[in-house]
């Protein structure tokens, strides 16, 4: 899971994320610790701590004096909301840009877009 020139901590804080998104980390339940984080990637528990103190900056975690960290509720909407705008400007937005350099309309690509789905579901690929 360690990933080259990627900071621990944000690696940390990613990999809680996308717990969140996939459902093995549900709202209200309790996240990792930082101790077992540290355990489980062998890093510092510092680090670890920094990557959940991002998710509880965000309003995705929240802790419980004494017990420890859990999900908020409304943090997988909140996630998918924020992962879907960095989608939008990561892929839409220079695919606008093209598609008006080469004269498609919006039509034009959703029906590539269609196409391509069908396509890659045909071959065994999720669409």
């Amino acid at each position: 899971m360690i990933e080259e020139g990627k900071a621990l901590f944000l690696q940390i804080s990613e990999q809680i994320e996308d717990s969140i998104l996939d459902g093995s980390l549900e709202e209200e339940s309790k996240a990792p610790s930082t101790n077992e984080l540290a355990a489980f990637y062998r890093i510092n528990p510092a680090t670890a701590a920094k990557g959940v103190a991002m998710l509880t900056e965000k309003g995705v975690l929240y802790k419980r004096r004494g017990i420890g960290m859990f999900v908020q509720t409304g943090a997988r909407e909140l996630l998918l909301g924020e992962r879907r705008s960095a989608f939008a400007d990561r892929y839409i937005d220079p695919m606008l840009a093209e598609a008006y350099t080469l004269g498609l309309s919006a039509d034009d690509l959703a029906t590539l877009l269609r196409d391509r789905a069908a396509a890659s579901s045909q071959k065994g690929n999720p669409a």
